[in-house]
């Protein structure tokens, strides 16, 4: 495991409490509401209660005049930026309108880690000056408010990953490789998300700053790792977020929040310079993170992806970025023509759909079949199936052994927060692929050739077929109670091939389309409540071959714009 220092005094609670109060005082006085008002605005003891979205909580909070609401309801990123660099809109209402937004998130989901409206808002007033003297923007993403995880290191600002024990360590001097670059393109940083303890689970709950509520449905889990993001993304406090994803940590939340993620392949986004966890431990062989775009839109992943990768060259900034230029998507489009050929995922046999996605799944490959694409129906192969995927992936996050309930909270020094405590294992109901006997060695080389094999089974898919994406679930459920999320195959096994990949939500879980209850059919898996869920967002995922990012945002837009008519 990981090194984390043994000073343990004061004690982790005293740590921990001394930082929640900060970071509440991190938020204006003016901008905090009384429980009895948070508690009207999440209907607490009515029908639909924990449902914000549904709720319109920004707008009856009263905190954001008419303009804000209308700046962060009514404008995406896209939208924000040309208005930010005519001087239509100024960065200082823009950066406020999503600081007062993502303060109410805060006090609603508890999806917030570290908070810095106060220098944001400053930062935005030197926006607006260098426009006014020199007349043009400062970057190309001049003045816009990002938010980032919190792995991301910004100056100044802890990086705790939802571990007590690193809040003892003195505050970061430097920044994360993709925090530089943004804030030279002319960015405005001002809160981090927060995350899972371990970053391992798709409930982002620690010690420190709490439990992410889902802004649809308060007693759904909101998705990790990045699981704090795609709760302030939904909640609109956000109109570009970033995220990390190793087995589904940007598309996850993305599934559960109803927003639109992308897992790039690893290296093309800048991911230097995080803090890292000290279970699993970071720079193992095989599976390599990846940092990626989180929003509202589909056009908004494409522009940080052309920022980003396209205009700021980011091997310029980290020597582990690719350098590997973005390819325009217009050139894609023009050589391409608009009809695809589609290969539609099957149904893992052993990890098996909620009635809701297995609806979502058939209903959007029926709606492009009817909008002239092509589709495929793959047959059913062990050889690649998710199954098998996410048991090589998660034999790669174990190559050090999987540590005990008890070595994890003596080395942590605090206890294990639920979704960890209980185990949530894929090999509960099947060996892992590489023996617990076996030299450190002697599991690597064979995990490399059982990737390779994995990998070459997909590959063959997609020549025989002729195939330009693959239309698969994110995950075998919309978002469930938390704590219930189990094991994510459908996202991890992508990791294990490194394929680009991104979410794109279409529809909704319905007690009326889907009565029928369900229980969870592997190891660990949730149960589907009618009632419970409904209402919960649906979602696809969209997968390209390595390398193939450009092609996976561009087919996205082509699916997305059948799918929901963007």
């Amino acid at each position: 495991m990981g090194e984390i220092s043994q000073s343990r005094q004061p004690s982790w609670e005293v740590v921990a409490k001394e930082h929640a109060t900060k970071q509440l005082n991190n938020i204006p006085a003016e901008w905090r509401l009384a429980q009895d008002k948070l508690d009207q605005l999440s209907g607490v003891g009515t029908a639909d209660e924990g449902r914000l979205v549904q709720l319109q909580a920004a707008k009856k909070s009263g905190l954001l005049s008419d303009r804000e609401l209308d700046i962060t309801e009514n404008h995406t990123a896209q939208d924000l930026l040309p208005k930010l660099a005519a001087g239509q809109l100024t960065s200082v209402e823009v950066t406020v309108a999503f600081c007062k937004r993502a303060a109410l998130a805060q006090q609603l989901t508890s999806c917030l880690t570290e908070i810095f409206f106060h220098e944001a808002i400053e930062n935005a007033k030197e926006a607006d000056q260098y426009l006014e003297k020199h007349g043009k923007a400062r970057g190309p993403l001049h003045g816009l408010p990002i938010s980032m995880k919190d792995s991301f290191v910004v100056e100044g600002r802890h990086a705790s990953v939802g571990y007590v024990e690193y809040l003892r360590q003195p505050l970061p001097e430097g920044e994360s490789t993709l925090v530089k670059l943004l804030l030279e393109a002319g960015a405005i940083l001002y809160c981090k998300t927060n995350i899972p303890q371990t970053m391992m689970t798709a409930d982002s709950e620690n010690n420190i700053f709490g439990r992410t509520l889902n802004p649809h449905n308060t007693k759904l889990n909101a998705g990790g790792s990045t699981g704090g993001e795609g709760a302030l993304l939904a909640f609109r406090g956000s109109p570009l977020g970033v995220g990390t994803d190793i087995a589904g940590s940007i598309r996850i939340p993305s599934v559960c929040c109803g927003i639109y993620g992308f897992k790039p392949t690893a290296d093309r986004v800048p991911f230097a310079g995080q803090n890292s966890c000290p279970f699993p431990r970071n720079h193992l062989p095989g599976i390599v993170p990846a940092a990626g775009p989180m929003a509202n839109t589909l056009a908004d992943l494409k522009l940080f992806m052309d920022v980003v990768v396209g205009d700021r060259k980011p091997w310029k900034y980290d020597g582990t970025a690719l350098d590997v230029p973005w390819r325009s998507l217009e050139r894609l489009k023009a050589a391409n023509g608009d009809k695809l050929v589609i290969g539609v995922a099957p149904e893992d046999e052993e990890f098996r759909l909620h009635p809701p996605v297995k609806r979502t799944m058939e209903e959007a490959a029926k709606k492009l079949e009817a909008a002239g694409h092509t589709l495929v129906r793959l047959p059913v192969d062990a050889s690649r199936s998710m199954a098998l995927g996410g048991r090589l992936a998660f034999s790669f996050y174990g190559l050090e052994g999987y540590p005990t309930n008890a070595e994890m909270e003596a080395e942590f020094g605090e206890p294990l927060v639920k979704s960890l405590a209980v185990g949530v294992h894929p090999f509960a109901q099947n060996p892992p692929p590489l023996s617990p006997e076996w030299s450190e060695a002697k599991k690597v080389a064979e995990w490399h050739r059982l990737q390779e094999e994995y990998c070459d089974g997909w590959r063959r898919a997609w020549l025989e077929n002729g195939l330009d994406v693959i239309l698969a679930p994110g995950a075998i459920s919309t978002a469930v109670p938390h704590d219930a999320f189990g094991v994510p195959v459908y996202t991890a096994a992508w990791n294990v091939t490194n394929y680009p990949a991104c979410i794109i939500p279409y529809g909704y879980s319905s007690k009326k389309l889907d009565p029928n209850p369900m229980k969870g059919h592997a190891a660990f898996d949730a149960d589907y409540t009618p009632e419970l869920q409904d209402g919960a967002p649906c979602s696809v995922q969209i997968i390209t071959p390595t390398f193939k990012d450009e092609e996976c945002l561009y087919a996205a837009s082509i699916i997305d714009a059948v799918l929901n008519g963007a």
